[in-house]
């Protein structure tokens, strides 16, 4: 007899990482998705890419939730638009100007509320410390620490914040994504454009870098590509 799966929830944002993460959360758990729209750049954007993967991953239960906060307090090129999006080429050793100040707790914290909802074990997060931006939020240790804020601050303290990308590089992010059939043709990545992919923002020329050291084509379409990438 074929054991009962669980529930998990995962956050999606309609990217390369996350659409990874909910394949992988479809394919071990009963999966529920939920996108937090904080008024990005590309909010229009991303919404649509949750929508579409969640169709095609069979993800039936969903949350839509809009943050004010983040918008409002600003400090980021995401949010701010007197913040111009950088190159990534003009990208050094500094936390860039597309950090957006401590978002993944605000993500977080909607997650694993509607996981004690549920009734979910699990939330999955596809946070990538390597071939990243560098955010600070991305880290190990952040989610050691968020786990156990969740467990003090739960009614039954066993929810559990996964990370299954955190250590890996983009290209085995790609191959993973692939032997899953993650619908990368219907993620969206990039921080500036809603049309075509910009193609030279931070996190189209890791995506396209990804895709080239893998050996795979990246199906979504861009505007421009990078020289070097």
């Amino acid at each position: 007899m074929e054991r009962q799966k669980s529930r998990a929830v995962v956050l999606l944002s309609g990217g390369m990482d996350s659409c990874v993460c909910a394949a992988l959360a479809a394919r071990d758990h009963i999966a529920a998705a939920v996108h937090v729209s904080y008024g990005q750049r590309t909010e229009q954007r991303e919404r649509q890419a949750f929508t579409m993967i969640c169709d095609r991953l069979g993800i039936d239960d969903r949350l839509i939730a809009r943050n004010e906060a983040l918008r409002a307090i600003g400090g980021s090129a995401l949010t701010d638009p007197g913040i111009e999006i950088p190159e990534s080429v003009a990208i050094g050793h500094a936390i860039p100007v597309t950090y957006v100040p401590f978002r993944n707790a605000h993500f977080l914290s909607v997650a694993v509320s509607w996981a004690e909802v549920l009734g979910a074990d699990k939330v999955y997060i596809g946070a990538v410390e390597q071939d990243s931006s560098g955010y600070p939020d991305c880290r190990p240790a952040y989610y050691r620490a968020f786990n156990q804020a969740v467990k003090a601050g739960t009614k039954e303290g066993r929810i559990q914040v996964v990370t299954p990308l955190i250590a890996m590089r983009k290209s085995e992010i790609v191959r993973l994504g692939l032997e899953l059939g993650a619908p990368f043709d219907l993620t969206w990545s990039c921080y500036s454009r809603e049309d075509a992919a910009c193609g030279t923002c931070d996190s189209c020329v890791l995506r396209l870098r990804a895709f080239q050291e893998a050996g795979a084509i990246d199906p979504i379409p861009y505007a421009v590509v990078a020289r070097k990438i």
